[in-house]
C-alpha cells in the first residue's frame, strides 16, 4: 500500500540508483511531458513529502528543477541494472524511464506527473501537513490542524493530507483500532488526540526502510495487521467479526467491540 513509509523506502531506492548520475536519456509517456528531454542533467536527490515524491535535477547550466510524482494507489518506481529486464509490470504501464550509466529507472501508473523549477515545489506539495517521517515533523502542529474540525469524523481527518502527510487507509485503521477509537468518532470525541498522532508516526517509522508493512510486530503473511484487510475474520482482541465499509476508494476497516464510537462534546457555552 503506497503510504508514506511505502513513498520514504521509494525516493530511498531512487537515490540510491541515481543520485549524482548524469541522465543519459529519458522518455516521458505522458502527454504534458511527452517532448521533454533531460539528457545531459544531473540527478541531485531523491526526495518524499507525505505521499508525494520528488526527483530534484541540475540542469547542464545549473538550473534546479524537480520532477513529481505521486503513487496514489498503484503507481511504482523501479530501478534495474542496465541491461536487465524490466519485471513486475505490464510495459503499457510505463509513464516514464531515466537512463543513466548505472541504472535505469522506471516509473509505473504514476500520477501528477508534473516537472516543475525546484523554487515552486511549495505550489505542488505546501499544502500538506506535517510528514511524519521528514525532518519538518511536528505532532503539535498535528494534533492543531486536527483540533481545527472538532466535527469532522477522525478517520476523514487522518487521510486529510492537510493535517499531516503520510497516513492511508492502512495506517488509518491500524492507529484507530490500537487506540479503541471508531473511525466515525468526532475529532472533538477522541479523548487523547496527541497520543494518536504519535502512534501513527511511531508505526510509520517502525516499518521505514522494509517493504512489508506490519502493525502488529510480525512479518508472516496474514498476521501483519489487526484490522486492515481482515473483514469477516475474528478481531485478534475480542473475536468478534471484523467490519468493512466502502465509500468511493475510501476503504474502512473496524471492530465494532473494541473501537465504540464517542459523540463530540457540546460546544461550549
Amino acid at each position: 500500500m503506497p503510504e508514506g513509509d511505502t513513498v520514504w523506502n521509494t525516493a530511498r531506492v531512487l537515490h540510491r540508483a541515481l543520485a549524482g548520475a548524469r541522465i543519459t536519456g529519458s522518455d516521458f509517456r505522458v502527454p504534458q511531458l511527452a517532448t521533454t528531454d533531460l539528457t545531459g542533467w544531473t540527478v541531485r536527490e531523491s526526495a518524499s513529502r507525505g505521499k508525494h515524491l520528488l526527483l530534484r535535477l541540475d540542469t547542464p547550466t545549473g538550473e534546479h528543477w524537480s520532477l513529481h510524482s505521486h503513487l496514489r494507489m498503484d503507481g511504482a518506481w523501479r530501478a534495474y541494472a542496465p541491461g536487465e529486464r524490466w519485471s513486475g509490470r505490464s510495459a503499457h504501464l510505463i509513464r516514464v524511464v531515466l537512463r543513466s550509466p548505472g541504472a535505469v529507472a522506471v516509473g509505473y501508473h504514476l500520477h501528477e506527473l508534473t516537472l516543475v523549477p525546484t523554487a515552486d515545489e511549495d505550489h505542488l506539495v505546501g499544502h500538506l501537513g506535517p510528514d511524519l517521517l521528514g525532518p519538518d515533523w511536528d505532532p503539535d502542529e498535528a494534533v492543531r490542524r486536527l483540533a481545527e474540525h472538532p466535527e469532522q469524523t477522525i478517520g476523514e481527518a487522518l487521510l486529510d493530507q492537510r493535517n499531516l502527510a503520510g497516513v492511508g487507509n492502512l495506517y488509518k485503521c491500524e492507529v484507530l483500532f490500537l487506540r479503541g477509537v471508531s473511525p466515525w468518532t468526532p475529532v472533538g470525541g477522541v479523548p487523547d488526540l496527541p497520543g494518536l498522532v504519535a502512534l501513527a508516526q511511531r508505526l510509520l517509522a517502525a516499518n521505514r526502510g522494509r517493504w512489508t508493512q506490519s502493525s502488529t510486530g510480525s512479518l508472516h503473511r496474514g498476521q501483519t495487521s489487526y484490522v486492515y484487510g481482515r473483514r469477516a475474520q475474528p478481531c485478534r482482541r475480542c473475536g468478534t467479526a471484523i467490519r468493512k465499509e466502502e465509500l468511493g476508494e475510501r476503504v474502512t476497516y473496524w471492530c465494532p467491540v473494541c473501537q465504540p464510537e464517542r459523540p463530540a462534546p457540546p460546544p461550549a457555552g
